[in-house]
Parts: C-alpha cells; sequence; structure tokens
C-alpha cells in the first residue's frame, strides 16, 4: 500500500472531483480509418493546500468512472507535491485491469491535475518546475479531415498558413491517387513556403504506403503519419527505408506506456516519435522525452494543444506540437489561458502558474453528461 501521510507542513490532497462533457464537432470529422460528431472531454479537479489543480483528456465517460471509483480514492490524503508517488500508486492500482487503453487515460487527467496542482500551490508554470529547454515550442496546425469537401480543406489550411504557422497536417485515406489528388489542392491553397504533413492513421498495406509516398513527394510533403498501423513496426520501418529523401515517418501517438516507445525507437521505425500526454500523462511524456533523446530521434506532442504547452517547453528532443482542429477549438471555448499560436510558436504565459488553464464551467455546462 502507498504512504499517504504527507510530511509535516507539506499539503495533502484533499477532494479529486471528475466530471464530462460532450461536445459536438463543427463539421463532420474523418480520418482514413474512423469518423465521428463529438469528442468527450473528461475534467479532473484536484483540491489541496487552499488550491484546485485542472486536469483534462479527451477520452470515454469509462475513464471518468475509474477515477471515482478507484483513482480518485487511492490518491486522496496523498502528499500533493508527490507526482511520482502518486503515479506509482495510480499505475499499480490498475495492474489487473489493462494498463492501455482506458487505465491509462484515467492516470494522465488525474497526473495533469496533479502537476497544475503543484504549479499553482508553488505559484510557478509546470515548465518551470521541470526545467525550461525553451520558451515556446512550434506549432503545426492539423485538421484537413476525408470528410472535408476540398473548398473546406483549402480554407482550413491557407488560414493556418496565413497565421504563421510553417507547417499544416491533412488526412488521407489508403487510395495513393486519392491522396495526390487531395494534397494537390492543399499545396495550391498554402503555397510552397509551408511544410505540408500528411496522416494516413494507418490505412494503407505496406506497398499502397510506399506508393502515396512517392505519389506525394512531388507535392514536397515532408510528412508521413502512420502510413501503416502503428502496431506494424515492421512495415514503418520498410516505408522509413525505401520512402523518399526528405519525408519523415511519424508515429507513437497510441503509446502508454514507456515500453511501447521503447519498442518503436528500438525498431527503427520512426524518424519522429510522436507522444499523447491525455494518454500516457505528462509524468509518462516525460519518460517518452528520455527515451527520444537516449535514441537521438526528435519528438513530437500529439492533439491537446494546452495540455501539452508547458511540458513541451522543458522536453529537449522537442519537435513541435499538433495544433489539432478539434481539441484547439474545444480548448479556445472551454478554457480561459488555452494555448493560440504566435509567430508560429506555442508560449506558457508567465503570468499563470501550473498548466496555465481555468475551466469556464458556466460556458461547459450546455455539454454536461447526464448523471
Amino acid at each position: 500500500m502507498p504512504d499517504r501521510r504527507p510530511t509535516t507542513d507539506r499539503p495533502a490532497i484533499d477532494r479529486i472531483a471528475v466530471e464530462t462533457f460532450t461536445i459536438p464537432t463543427d463539421a463532420p470529422e474523418a480520418d482514413g480509418t474512423f469518423g465521428w460528431d463529438h469528442t468527450v472531454l473528461v475534467v479532473v479537479s484536484v483540491e489541496g493546500g487552499g488550491r484546485n489543480g485542472l486536469g483534462y483528456g479527451y477520452a470515454d465517460r469509462a475513464t471518468a468512472r475509474l477515477i471515482a471509483g478507484t483513482l480518485g480514492p487511492l490518491v486522496t490524503g496523498m502528499d500533493a507535491l508527490d507526482v511520482n508517488r502518486a503515479w506509482i500508486a495510480m499505475t499499480a492500482a490498475v495492474r489487473n485491469l489493462g494498463r492501455p487503453g482506458i487505465a491509462s487515460m484515467a492516470i494522465a487527467a488525474v497526473d495533469a491535475a496533479l502537476w497544475d496542482l503543484k504549479g499553482k500551490l508553488f505559484g510557478r508554470p509546470v515548465a518551470d518546475l521541470l526545467g525550461r529547454a525553451r520558451d515556446a515550442t512550434p506549432a503545426y496546425g492539423s485538421g484537413g479531415f476525408t470528410s472535408y469537401s476540398d473548398r473546406m480543406l483549402a480554407d482550413q489550411l491557407a488560414g493556418w498558413a496565413g497565421d504563421g504557422l510553417t507547417a499544416v497536417k491533412m488526412k488521407i485515406g489508403g487510395d495513393p491517387a486519392t491522396a495526390a489528388r487531395r494534397a494537390a489542392v492543399a499545396r495550391g491553397a498554402i503555397g510552397d513556403g509551408v511544410d505540408l504533413y500528411v496522416d494516413a492513421n494507418g490505412a494503407c498495406s505496406r506497398k499502397a504506403a510506399l506508393a502515396t509516398a512517392e505519389a506525394l513527394a512531388g507535392l514536397g510533403v515532408t510528412w508521413f503519419e502512420e502510413p501503416v498501423s502503428s502496431d506494424d513496426l515492421e512495415g514503418l520501418r520498410l516505408v522509413r527505408d525505401r520512402g523518399p529523401a526528405g519525408m519523415a515517418i511519424a508515429a507513437g501517438e497510441y503509446g502508454y506506456t514507456p515500453a511501447y516507445f521503447r519498442r518503436m525507437l528500438e525498431a527503427g521505425a520512426v524518424d519522429v516519435i510522436q507522444a499523447d500526454a491525455t494518454r500516457c500523462g505528462i509524468t509518462g511524456f516525460l519518460a517518452v522525452a528520455a527515451l527520444a533523446e537516449a535514441f537521438a530521434t526528435p519528438l513530437s506532442a500529439h492533439t491537446a494543444p494546452s495540455l501539452h504547452t508547458q511540458v513541451a517547453c522543458a522536453c529537449r528532443p522537442m519537435m513541435n506540437i499538433e495544433y489539432f482542429h478539434d481539441h484547439a477549438r474545444i480548448e479556445r471555448m472551454l478554457f480561459e489561458g488555452a494555448a493560440v499560436p504566435r509567430n508560429g510558436l506555442l508560449a506558457p504565459d508567465p503570468g499563470r502558474p501550473g498548466l496555465g488553464l481555468d475551466f469556464k464551467r458556466a460556458d461547459a455546462e450546455r455539454f454536461r453528461d447526464a448523471g
């Protein structure tokens, strides 16, 4: 059993609460393998030392039930400053449930709230607590869903380019000809001075992925994300080895534990490793950064830009943060202090402690889930 007793004069975790909100998308969204019309936001509040920590993730309502029934009672009473101790306790508690997936996303949301609380208790941004490697991190615009018309695709990507983002990403499916046609529309909209990324979400076979890479090379595509399933490490390595020069292969967004990322790096499967703090946690994200540095591989943050802005500034191998349309829209609507790119960069506000976010509960009320 974990030792929950805080040391003398150190704040304890007094209470943990969790809420869920279902937010419709502003248009139907789809990638190469999946479609959706809403996003579930899980919000965690942690009280301790007279302050309130805020964490969140994009997950299933089942994560909230796990937090309310298991993780919240487990960490209540522990030292509010000992985030690593809480992490160890939570990961041990889900041993028989299965660590990847819902359990890890529940841990990640609580972990984010604990980091936010610690920052507020010290009156400093999380980036300062972790030790900064930089003051801001490059962002790239991400959307361009396969459900979009050519006009919607062009307008969205051109808008980001006009706002100063130096890279944008679009979704593609498994057909090389269709991918090349839509990428040509995107290139025409953003011009030649902006990097174009594509994401197949594992929709391609190995040979289709190689054909797609060749078809996209002439359009200046510099990033091909999940050309094949991220479970197919040999396939990723094949596309990486045989794909066009100058086209980075990226994957890793579905990683929940350090062992997952280690296997991907040991396989030489990627040029860029991705991690998502709503899945692996901020604490886990730091472990991925250490692995990425050990393998001399750039690290990219997947979605949830406001959650990643702080931790990205502390990770030495950090390359960029995904400014994902759906999450960026939700964060601007529902969080005061949400990250917005300026001059192509996402930077923490030095005057806002913790994660720098305040939940606009009144604005979120219309999206609240019943029960």
